[in-house]
């Protein structure tokens, strides 16, 4: 797997429970997804985090073996005009904040 820092994504992993507060992940809007593979295309900045479930993202023309992977109790960030491929593992519940 690559390191998320190449895909421009983002994954905090194990945030404090201060540091959602801070956030306010509590407020955010709520997504959710069955299992599949979902294109998306983020216009805009989005921070979410990830209520339960698990994802593969692939960025748009990025090979098979370069993808970020993670689950329930991580946020993370897609940047503006981030275009990839979600492979939802395991049905995605998740709050964001664009």
């Amino acid at each position: 797997m690559a390191a998320d820092s190449n895909l421009r994504i983002i994954v905090e992993r194990n945030p404090s429970k201060s540091k959602l507060q801070e956030l306010g992940i509590n407020s955010w809007p709520k997504w959710g997804c069955s299992p599949g593979k979902y294109q998306l295309r983020f216009d805009a900045e989005e921070t979410c985090y990830v209520q339960k479930g698990k994802v593969k993202v692939y960025p748009k023309g990025s090979p098979e073996s370069e993808y970020v992977e993670f689950g329930a109790g991580r946020p993370c960030n897609h940047p503006q005009r981030t275009y990839c491929t979600w492979d939802v593992l395991i049905a995605v519940d998740k709050v964001l904040q664009i």
